[in-house]
This record gives structure tokens, sequence and C-alpha cells, in this order.
């Protein structure tokens, strides 16, 4: 699936209404910083944050302290999460490609994707990328799901992709309403993906 970036734009005036965008709950919210923190490696790390919509996730990590760069496609998704970062130090936001940004290779402690692998025309050659990005000791994290609507990827084709990528990769599901505000009834996980040993 591909979707313009003029849809994205006209996308990010509502994008944080869905209680795992905005984070506007105190209990969903907690529930993200949880995970955000059982996943990433100690503070401070640098992160980048593909897909990033209006930055949510980018400040929760900025918030405990990690440098966090943040891309997304749709200028108006980066004009909001600017807004929201304020000057935030250690947080920066810039229109790019997800699939392969323009970031310093072998640079980053974390490469995060959120709902945005599922989308993109080649994910194995987006993953194969994001590795290149990442330090001796970096991770992928991502989180995904095979929705309702019949779009997404099922927990274990993004754990074949991966592999695909020389990674070893562990899965966690995600099927807390916590995460989502409410009751869910598709596959919602998240993968990290670590290089062998």
């Amino acid at each position: 699936m591909t979707t313009s970036r003029e849809q994205w734009d006209a996308e990010a005036e509502s994008f944080d209404a869905e209680p795992d965008h905005g984070l506007h709950d105190p209990v969903v919210r907690d529930a993200w910083q949880s995970l955000l923190r059982s996943m990433v490696p100690p503070i401070p790390s640098r992160i980048a944050d593909l897909g990033c919509g209006t930055g949510t996730l980018s400040l929760l990590l900025a918030e405990d302290g990690h440098e966090v760069d943040g891309i997304d496609f749709s200028p108006e998704m980066i004009r909001r999460a600017t807004a929201k970062a304020g000057t935030f130090p250690g947080t920066t936001f810039a229109v790019g490609d997800a699939s392969a940004p323009d970031l310093a290779p072998a640079t980053y402690d974390v490469v995060l994707c959120r709902h945005v692998l599922w989308a993109l025309p080649d994910p194995a050659a987006a993953l194969t990328r994001w590795v290149e990005l990442l330090a001796p000791e970096g991770r992928v994290v991502l989180v995904e799901g095979s929705w309702s609507t019949g779009a997404g990827l099922t927990s274990e084709q993004t754990v074949e992709l991966v592999e695909g990528a020389g990674l070893s990769a562990t899965l966690r599901p995600l099927p807390d309403e916590a995460y989502w505000g409410g009751r869910i009834d598709d596959e919602r996980y998240a993968v990290l993906g670590r290089r062998r040993a």
C-alpha cells in the first residue's frame, strides 16, 4: 500500500484523536512509556523515529532523556511534531522518506518505527537500510499489526522480515487495551530486533 503525502497531510489534523496517537489518556500514555522503556537501551540513547507522525513517541523518549531524530514524509505531521517539541533539547524533526532516511549510518542505538513498515513498498529493503543506521550494539523496535481491515503485517511476517535483515527477533504481543484505549479484535505486537551474537 502507498499513501500520498497529501493524504497524510490531511490526516494530520485529526491524527492525535486516536488514543494511541495523541496519548491524551494517562493510562494509554503510561502503557506506551512503559513499553518503550522496556525496549530501548539505557539513557541517553540516540534514537531514529521513522514515520514519526506528530512525534508523540519521540517526545515520550525525549522526556526520558534520549536524543531523538524524527522523520516523516508529511510536512504537516512534521510541523505538528515540531510544535509539540518546542525547544526540547536533543530532539529534531525533518521531512524525509522513512524507508530511506537521510541519516548518518552506524550512529543510532535504536531505530523505532510504529505502524509504518506494513505500508512501505519494499519492507525488506527498508529494514536493510535501517540496520545500516545502527551502532554496533543498536536495535530495531517495530510496532505493527494485522488489522481487522485486512491491512498490515502478521507477527510472523514481521519476524521473518527482521530475521531476513540479519537480526534476531523477539516478539511481544500487545493485546492489552491499555495501549489502544479500548478493546481490540485484531493482532497488534512489537518486535525487537538485535544483531546476532
